[in-house]
């Protein structure tokens, strides 16, 4: 028999089992891989840095030029500063504070300015003290007052100011010179030599050879004062006026010496 009713078809699902997603868990994975390979090449290089550079170093420096002519600096004082210990390195593995230093340890030498030249070549630039004037008889002082030596027979000094003092003092004497100078000049006095001692005490020289005697404090009445009574200084025969002490409150004692 036939039924009148058809049956309904059953529809039938089908599934797939979920897979993991493995591709993003290679990728979770490989980052922090890369990024600890780098660091860790990174740090090879840097703690190797020294190694690389001195295998590309294959020949230390051996030339030096001159921006500029110098005046007491010569040539062998700059190629003995560069021969002595530590010895010069090559272009990357040599510290130019080094060099710098070689050089200041020259007195007359006041900056130096040192480049490298690629590959094994220097460029300095020596800048030496200006002397002004003769400081104790065996030194000089700069324009900035800096007490400095000079070997023997690099400077003629004859038309050198003649200063003296403690080398502390070098920028006090040296202004002292220029106004006493201007003092004296004024009076149509001229001028030798200015000394201050420790205790800040000074006397000056006039290019007549008599000494004054001024002591601490303003030194121009002190001058005027001998201005007033050099006139009257009675010289014995056969002497010269040595010195005028100008430092008492009024008046002054004189000394005198044989022709």
């Amino acid at each position: 028999m036939f039924s009148l009713f058809r049956r309904r078809p059953q529809s039938v699902i089908f599934t797939t089992a979920s897979k993991p997603n493995t591709s993003m868990n290679w990728r979770v994975f490989i980052k922090p891989t890369i990024v600890l390979l780098c660091a860790l090449f990174l740090y090879g290089v840097y703690s190797q840095w020294a190694n690389i550079l001195s295998k590309l170093d294959s020949r230390p420096i051996r030339a030096y030029a001159l921006t500029h002519k110098t005046r007491f600096t010569h040539q062998e004082d700059i190629r003995a500063i560069l021969v002595k210990e530590p010895v010069l390195q090559g272009y990357f593995s040599q510290d130019v504070d080094e060099i710098k230093g070689k050089f200041l340890e020259l007195p007359w030498i006041k900056e130096v300015i040192v480049r490298k030249i690629y590959p094994d070549k220097l460029n300095l630039t020596l800048i030496e003290h200006r002397p002004m004037a003769r400081w104790n008889n065996s030194k000089y002082v700069s324009d900035q007052g800096v007490v400095f030596e000079l070997p023997e027979g690099r400077l003629d000094n004859v038309d050198l100011p003649i200063l003296y003092g403690p080398d502390s003092e070098g920028k006090t004497v040296l202004n002292a010179w220029t106004k006493i100078k201007q003092d004296l000049q004024a009076r149509h006095l001229g001028l030798y030599s200015v000394a201050m001692d420790i205790r800040g005490s000074w006397s000056i020289r006039l290019d007549n050879g008599v000494e004054l005697r001024l002591g601490r404090g303003d030194w121009l009445p002190k001058i005027d004062r001998f201005v007033a009574i050099f006139p009257e200084i009675d010289v014995p025969k056969g002497k010269r006026l040595a010195y005028v002490d100008l430092r008492y409150e009024h008046g002054a004692s004189v000394g005198f010496r044989n022709q």
